[in-house]
């Protein structure tokens, strides 16, 4: 089911300080919360992993007997339809939780779309830490009610906004999921494929492809690279997201 490179377990190798203090995603992860000796527990918990663009951590149906912390990179969540055809339902970031929801078996698939790093629990370990540690129950139904509140919003997007407000509105809001890598004032980073955005926006590749030219054609954005734009006005982009321009 994994397919992944077990780097290190526990506290294995480490000398002088566990691989908690020298994770660049914890302030940004639900470890933020929780003091130091918890933060030992939960490394003596943790299988670092490494993995490949597209390499799993997860596949629908399988035994959902593991949660992840994504530590570096990003992943692809989604779900296979019937005829084949796939709907991504998130990105997941650095310091970004997958699988603690889940009941029995994984929902949705999710693959590394780039170079990713990880912390892998055992979900019954989990969630007696959680039990046992009420900062960190606290932070996690926090992230929850958020993830709630961000599926709301991607049912709006689907359900109502056109193919271009679609597309504005994922541009704006990615860096911030992404905080790890936010770089100047209106950097984007884009690791995933403009096929991956055309199956989480609801859309072809060809019409997100249209829709990046007609914002680069505009002035609004200006590609940099295959993986990087910069958005050049910030208020028209906000004016198209919100059916506007």
């Amino acid at each position: 089911m994994f397919e992944t490179n077990a780097v290190s377990s526990g506290c294995a190798g480490r000398v002088d300080r566990n691989a908690c203090d020298a994770c660049r995603a914890r302030p940004l992860s639900v470890c933020a919360s929780i003091d130091e000796a918890d933060l030992d527990r939960l490394d003596g918990l943790a299988q670092h992993l490494s993995l490949q663009a597209g390499e799993a951590l997860t596949r629908a149906d399988d035994p959902a007997d593991h949660v992840f912390n994504i530590t570096s990179g990003s992943v692809r969540v989604y779900k296979l339809l019937p005829d084949g055809r796939r709907q991504i339902t998130g990105f997941l970031f650095a310091g970004d939780f997958l699988g603690l929801a889940t009941g029995d078996t994984y929902v949705f698939s999710a693959e590394a779309i780039e170079p990713v790093t990880a912390c892998r629990f055992r979900k019954s370990d989990y969630r007696r830490l959680i039990r046992e540690t009420p900062a960190l129950e606290t932070t996690l139904l926090d992230r929850a009610t958020h993830e709630l509140a961000a599926a709301q919003n991607q049912m709006l997007l689907l359900g109502r906004k056109t193919a271009l407000e679609r597309v504005s509105t994922f541009l704006l809001e990615l860096p911030a999921h992404d905080p790890a890598r936010r770089g100047p004032d209106g950097r984007v980073h884009l690791p995933m494929t403009r096929a991956e955005i055309a199956d989480y926006l609801g859309l072809t590749i060809e019409t997100v492809s249209r829709v990046f030219t007609r914002l680069k054609t505009r002035g609004v954005i200006r590609l940099l690279s295959l993986t990087a734009l910069q958005i050049e006005n910030p208020e028209a982009l906000l004016a198209l997201a919100e059916g506007e321009g």
